[in-house]
């Protein structure tokens, strides 16, 4: 495992140890970060319609298409260490 997949899992399990939660706007920033750092390119289809929350997630992961999985760990890391400094 290298440095970036430690500190990425490091990160990933710290942000959820914070006592005040993340705006929604934040929270699907994290989700889009994380999936394409974990999944890569976005492999579903868009949720249809009616699933507000789940269109919002498969946007923000699909925002990230592209991204390589180092740089979206290195911008997940970044991410999280903005929340927690602002806690």
């Amino acid at each position: 495992m290298s440095d970036i997949e430690k500190d990425f899992e490091k990160h990933s399990k710290n942000i959820k140890k914070i006592k005040k939660k993340p705006s929604d706007s934040d929270l699907l920033i994290l989700y889009g970060l994380y999936k394409q750092s974990i999944v890569g390119n976005c492999n579903t289809t868009r949720p249809g319609f009616l699933d507000f929350k789940g269109k919002s997630k498969w946007d923000s992961w699909n925002n990230y298409k592209g991204t390589s999985k180092e740089e979206s760990m290195k911008l997940y890391i970044k991410k999280v260490k903005e929340i927690i400094k602002n806690q």
